[in-house]
């Protein structure tokens, strides 16, 4: 692991001594707000930095006490066996100070949302989403995140056809943004006589939620029509003219909301809207030339999956990394953060090999 150079790390900390001395100052509210968050924003690499470069000492001060003609053996051999520790230790955190220092994702910190439509598979495949959204839930429940569904089209016997949630937290889109993509599922059906087992597929769409800062939609871009709103029959029915769909005339983009209340499905309808045009803005940015979800979920097909959800064996694995975890009882409860881990590890891993080739 290549050692950051001592010259990018004192720059670190001299910003951050200047930053801390400007607030000392007591400027004003905005100027103390942008200077505070710039603050914030290095008091990892900061302490990190910190540690390396007390951890460097203690390794030279061992060094020099091996070296001294003056030190028993005894000493020396236990001095050896502590500057082992403390070069591993060294090791750790220039590879911590270089991630801390990659290039951030401007969406990390940012709810999202969360798009999942059954694929091919029929009836089960609608299950199978049904079954996924309720994994992110959990998933959320556990980081105290909020979700919010913000349309469904439930399945004919259960599930979900498509379920599209807003999810609010700090950091949401830096955990779930990996989980684009085709999921597949192979386990008996309920409704399987001969015990036979059935592949399907879901797709997932992890958009990072837009806010007016991140994108602007103008009104003479967008057409706004009301419908009468579907019901499931019964004293469900609405009769009122309240679904809401809106069309990007641009992109062509259009966004429903079927809820009882028109002014919320505006509101619904609009927040998705800005969240798939904010990441199409992000994809040609990134040099992605497919339509944002399409580039993301691919065709729904069996074949183009990142992740297998195996019933019969009990174990889920992960293409993109070859993880198979035999765990997949606590992952569909959503515990999913050693899958979770494992991915942001190795997209660190190319970050870092990125730059290394750069240098």
């Amino acid at each position: 692991m290549a050692i950051l150079p001592q010259a990018t790390m004192s720059e670190i900390l001299k910003r951050s001594a200047y930053l801390e001395a400007v607030m000392a100052d007591g400027p004003d509210h905005e100027v103390y707000s942008k200077v505070a968050a710039e603050f914030a924003s290095l008091e990892d690499v900061v302490a990190a930095i910190r540690t390396f470069e007390a951890s460097e000492k203690e390794l030279a001060d061992l060094r020099a006490l091996i070296d001294d003609p003056a030190s028993d053996r005894e000493m020396r051999d236990l001095a050896s066996a502590e500057a082992d520790e403390v070069s591993e230790r060294i090791e750790a955190l220039s590879k911590e100070i270089m991630i801390l220092l990659l290039p951030k994702d401007a969406a990390d910190e940012k709810g999202a949302i969360l798009e999942i439509r059954a694929g091919t598979g029929g009836s089960e495949a609608g299950l199978f989403a049904g079954d996924l959204f309720r994994m992110y839930q959990r998933y959320a429940d556990l980081h105290g995140w909020k979700v919010e569904v913000l349309e469904a089209s439930e399945g004919e016997v259960g599930g979900y056809k498509e379920v599209i949630a807003s999810v609010k937290g700090r950091g949401v889109f830096s955990r779930l943004k990996f989980e684009s993509g085709v999921h597949r599922v192979q386990r008996v059906p309920a409704t399987e006589s001969q015990g036979r087992i059935h592949t399907s597929a879901a797709t997932v769409a992890v958009l990072p939620e837009a806010e007016d800062i991140d994108i602007e939609v103008r009104a003479e871009d967008i057409r706004i029509d009301t419908m009468r709103a579907s019901g499931a029959g019964g004293q469900h029915v609405n009769t009122t003219d309240s679904a809401v769909r809106i069309t990007h005339l641009p992109t062509g983009i259009v966004v429903t909301s079927s809820e009882k209340s028109q002014h919320q499905n505006r509101a619904r309808a609009m927040q998705v809207l800005k969240a798939r045009l904010y990441d199409m803005e992000r994809q040609k940015a990134d040099d992605e030339r497919s339509a944002a979800r399409r580039s993301q979920v691919g065709s729904g097909d069996r074949s183009e999956r990142i992740r297998t959800y195996n019933f019969p064996q009990g174990r889920v694995t992960d293409h993109r990394i070859n993880l198979t975890l035999y765990k997949l009882d606590r992952v569909i409860e959503g515990e999913m953060d050693e899958l979770i881990d494992a991915l942001v590890a190795d997209h660190q891993a190319a970050l870092l090999a990125a730059v290394g080739a750069d240098a």
